[in-house]
């Protein structure tokens, strides 16, 4: 063989070696860079240090002036700060950087909700901030270091963050502002009325055995009724939102509750889906993700640097029809397409060229074929040469 011929055959070698390991970098690292969570919140130093009972914490979040977060120093960041985002998505479900419900902000605000994040659930920590409670400050629930994992956002057996955000969230502000509805006391409210037909029968305390036609059973002997009716209520929102529906985890929750599906939650519960699924309630529709990035920009729409909005549609929830508005700062082609929970195209909505301006179009709820949608999780997406968005909506039928 010439040598130069086989000089250069090396080289080729080399060079295809050096492209199939810098591919495997890119690969392994974009994954990486994927998977991390979008969050525009700021951690910042424990504002209240000489508290007795807050004094153990170094880190501190304030989310939409609603939850305070406290964390101990040994917790990270990012866990804190996904904390943060779940909250966030779960008070300002639509993402418009307003909080869904102004009376559960208020009373989440006026009760001074706290939110605290342990490192260990035997360790000291936990006594002191108890012990040291005094009435200026609602916890309805905490969380552990090893419960949070922002790679999992809400999945049950692994990230308990949506749960005890939601605890929270009910305890501190539904409870105390809607009692006729989710009052915990038998006979007190519409959330428990339906708890007793959930469980197939009121028991004050876990029964020896549930009924055979019953469909939430809880079992924590520790948990008295107004605990099993604040675990209902978690239940119920978080299979609307479709969190439980693997069938690893209906497998691993069934003993306590069976309607792990949206379909089997609608077909089961009638009561608690009409609840939870009426708009006039507020109550969050849609899963977190994690992801969390509504600035004050956000109440009016979103701007990116060139000047682009996409405001939020209204209204969110909707019914028969709903309207979204955008701003174009520069003229160009643009390019509206509505999509289902699966991703999957239903319906191009707007495809043409405009001049810059303010510009609103209708949703009648209706594909391509002029069918009717069902009630679910929709999103829209605008697309330009420089603009790229796309947000949440819920139709309600």
């Amino acid at each position: 063989m010439d040598i130069k011929i086989g000089l250069e055959i090396l080289d080729l070698m080399i060079s295809i070696k050096i492209k199939v390991i810098f591919i495997l970098i890119l690969t392994f690292y974009g994954k990486s860079l994927y998977s991390q969570n979008q969050v525009c919140f700021s951690l910042e130093e424990n504002p209240n240090p000489n508290d007795p009972a807050l004094s153990i914490f170094s880190k501190y979040v304030n989310v939409l002036d609603c939850i305070n977060i406290y964390a101990e120093p040994n917790i990270s960041d990012q866990k804190i700060l996904h904390a943060a985002s779940v909250a966030a998505e779960l008070l300002d479900n639509d993402e418009d950087g307003i909080v869904d419900d102004p009376l559960i902000e208020e009373s989440l605000s006026s009760l001074n909700t706290i939110m605290p994040i342990f490192q260990y659930e035997d360790g000291n920590s936990i006594d002191i901030y108890f012990d040291n409670l005094e009435d200026d400050g609602c916890t309805g629930a905490v969380l552990f270091r090893n419960e949070i994992d922002p790679s999992q956002p809400g999945h049950w057996g692994s990230d308990a963050t949506v749960e005890e955000v939601l605890h929270t969230i009910n305890a501190c502000g539904h409870v105390e502002v809607y009692p006729g509805v989710y009052g915990l006391e038998p006979n007190s409210s519409y959330l428990s009325m339906a708890m007793d037909v959930a469980r197939g029968g009121q028991y004050m305390s876990v029964p020896q055995t549930y009924p055979e036609d019953s469909w939430y059973h809880y079992d924590d002997w520790t948990c008295d009724y107004g605990c099993m009716a604040m675990e209902y209520l978690y239940w119920c929102i978080v299979t609307n939102m479709d969190i439980l529906s693997d069938p690893q985890t209906c497998t691993g929750i069934a003993n306590e509750w069976e309607p792990c599906t949206p379909e089997l939650f609608e077909s089961t519960d009638e009561l608690m889906h009409q609840l939870i699924t009426n708009p006039i309630n507020k109550l969050p529709q849609l899963a977190p993700d994690g992801n969390y990035c509504a600035p004050t920009a956000f109440i009016q729409g979103r701007t990116d640097s060139n000047g682009f909005k996409l405001f939020s549609n209204s209204p969110n929830p909707f019914n028969s029809s709903t309207t979204i508005s955008y701003n174009i700062k520069e003229s160009g082609n643009v390019n509206i397409v509505i999509y289902n929970y699966r991703g999957n195209q239903v319906k191009k909505l707007f495809n043409r060229f405009q001049t810059s301006g303010n510009y609103s179009i209708r949703w009648n709820g209706r594909d391509k074929n002029g069918l009717v949608l069902p009630s679910g999780i929709y999103f829209y997406k605008i697309k330009t040469s420089n603009f790229n968005q796309s947000k949440k909506m819920i139709l309600v039928k």
